[in-house]
Order: structure tokens, then sequence, then C-alpha cells
């Protein structure tokens, strides 16, 4: 009964499950599994075994699909991990009591850990992820393209890996006034809203803003809670743009932000939401790029 309250009130992205419970998973299959099929043993039955925990917190909307994918590959290794060191240990003991006994200890884990992770409060950590791009364009018009951005096609972002996770596409960002204390409207696809303060306006040098998510447009089915921006485990805080000059006519557009991690493992999924913002802000350069180029050239032709 502790198990599934301290699931249900605060999902797989914890250090017990996310460490404990494949460990132990790796360890049960592995003491089920006849010894003399090593192979079975400490590799196919811990992955059929995690892929069947996976799916079925997926099913019973333990948790969504985008933390199955991120804690997927966790898993996995822990699982084999906990397979061989259960055969390690039970090897040493000659007689089945005994290898019931290593068994329960490692199933035992998870539950032995969460309660205690209750006591510890969840760590911040703060992170900033850049990007840049070099333009074939003068910073007076990459400037005008990322005050507002106008709304992006699906098909001028091309395809991207997030996509097929779950994460909605940017759609435009709006400005109410140029200048300090201006206030742009950043939408993504399916609702998603941000609310971006500018307190710094330095044309055609800098721009930056602070990150507050309109939870009011989002829909709850958006986001897995996990990754909800503005929740208790992530957060976007600041985004900026530098134009840099890069020689005659060109602009080096240099994107970076600030997020806020608030996990017992930071480390890990930081790796993640380093990647998807990485990615994200990629994609907004590169549209970006091909808009302030574009322009460029249209404004050639018509001096011409």
């Amino acid at each position: 009964m502790l198990g599934e309250n301290y699931i249900s009130s605060n999902g797989l992205l914890t250090a017990s499950f996310l460490l404990a419970t494949p460990v132990a998973i790796g360890a049960a299959t592995a003491h089920f599994v006849p010894t003399g099929r090593n192979w079975w043993r400490l590799v196919w039955a811990p992955f059929f075994a995690v892929m069947l925990f996976l799916v079925a917190a997926l099913l019973f909307h333990l948790e969504g699909l985008i933390c199955i994918i991120i804690i997927g590959p966790l898993y996995l290794v822990l699982a084999f991990f906990g397979a061989f060191a259960y055969s390690a240990i039970a090897d040493l003991r000659n007689n089945r009591r005994d290898k019931t006994l290593v068994v329960a200890a490692f199933a035992l884990l998870p539950f032995i850990a969460a309660p205690l992770e209750n006591y510890f409060s969840n760590p911040n950590d703060f992170r900033r992820v850049e990007n840049a791009v070099v333009i074939n364009a003068p910073a007076t018009v990459v400037w005008q393209h990322i005050i507002r951005v106008a709304p992006i096609p699906a098909r001028d972002l091309g395809h991207s890996v997030i996509d097929d996770i779950g994460f909605p596409r940017p759609v435009e960002a709006t400005l109410t006034r140029e200048g300090v204390g201006g206030v742009r409207h950043a939408t993504f696809e399916r609702g998603v809203e941000f609310i971006e303060t500018v307190d710094e306006w330095v044309p055609r040098q800098r721009l930056s803003f602070s990150i507050v998510p309109n939870t009011a447009t989002i829909p709850p089915t958006t986001f897995d809670e996990h990754v909800i921006v503005g929740g208790k485990f992530f957060d976007v805080l600041r985004g900026t743009y530098e134009l840099q000059p890069a020689g005659a006519g060109r602009t080096r557009l240099v994107l970076h932000s600030q997020q806020r991690l608030s996990t017992h493992l930071n480390w890990y999924a930081g790796l993640w939401t380093s990647y998807v913002m990485s990615e994200i802000q990629e994609r907004i350069l590169t549209v970006l790029q091909q808009r302030c180029e574009a322009s460029r050239v249209n404004n050639s032709g018509r001096g011409a």
C-alpha cells in the first residue's frame, strides 16, 4: 500500500523508483529463470520484464508517454545490473531458501527507499542551454525578425524526434509594445502559451525576457505532469537573444535560455531537458535564419 501511494503521488520520477525498482525487477527475473540459460537470465528476461512494466505504467496512467521514453533507457540498464548483481550473489548460495532471501531483499529495495526519500526535498539545479547560427543578413534585419516572430508553418520547422514524443511545435511570438516592459506572447501548438516580459532591450544587440507559462491556456492533457513547464519538476525561467557581428553584412544570432530542474536525479533529467530545449531553440533559429536571408534577398531585388 505504501508503494502504491508513493507512486500515485510522486510518479516514477523519483530516485527510489528510478533506481531501486529496475534493479529489483532485474533481480526478480533472474531469480525465476533457470540458471543454465544465462543469456535469458541476465539479458532477455530483464528486458521483457522492464518493457512489460513500462507498458503497464502507461496503460494505467501512472506515467505519460514522454516520461516512459525518458526513463526507459535508465530502467533497462539498471535492470541488467540487478540481474547480474543477483546472479553474482545467489550463485554463492547453495540452497533455494538462501536465494529466495536474496531476491526478497532486492524486491524490498524500492519500498525501503521510498519513505526515506520523502525526508529529502528535491534540489534545484539551474541550467543554461545555448544555440547559435550565423545569418547572412545585417543586425537591422535580424532584429526585426526576433522581436516578433510571424506564424511558423509546420513545414518550415521540418521533422524532429521531439515531435514524435509529444512536444508541441512553436507557432509564433507577438509583442505588445517595443522596449522594456513589452510583453511577448510565445505560442506553441495545442494551446501552450508563454508570457515573456522584456527586461532588456538593446536594439540590434540584445533582447532578454522572463518567461512564465500561461497555465490558464494549457490543457491538462498536453504534457505529462512531470515535464510540464512551470511545474514541480521543471521550469523555463528566461530567454535571451544576442546579436553579434560576424563579418560584412552577417550576424551571429545566439539564443540561450535558463531552466530549473527539481528532481533527485537532475543529472539524468538534465540530459533530456537540455536536449529538448536545444532542439526547440535550434529549430527556431533555423526558421529565423531562413526568413532573415530571404528578406535580405527580397529587399536587394527591390532596390535593384
